[in-house]
């Protein structure tokens, strides 16, 4: 069996670049975005536990930051689209 693996050294499929290129930046997305996500929940549960705001504002906290981190997600893209 280890004889006959089918498989040739040397020989093997070309690189998909598009579908290397589309993983690539899906996984960028999804850590700028859930880095964006952590530290707004962060900020909310701060402002609930720690000052004492209560729920309301804890969650409007949160609404809050992601809009300007969203934001500055989409600025630091356009910085890094222009090199």
């Amino acid at each position: 069996m280890a004889e006959h693996s089918g498989f040739e050294v040397g020989k093997s499929a070309p690189m998909d670049y598009r579908e290397h290129q589309k993983t690539y930046l899906g996984f960028l997305w999804l850590v700028k975005y859930g880095t964006a996500g952590i530290i707004a929940i962060l900020i909310g549960m701060l402002m609930g536990l720690i000052v004492g705001a209560g729920v309301i504002m804890s969650v409007l906290s949160v609404i809050i930051t992601m809009v300007v981190l969203h934001f500055a997600v989409l600025k630091g893209d356009e910085v890094t689209m222009k090199h």
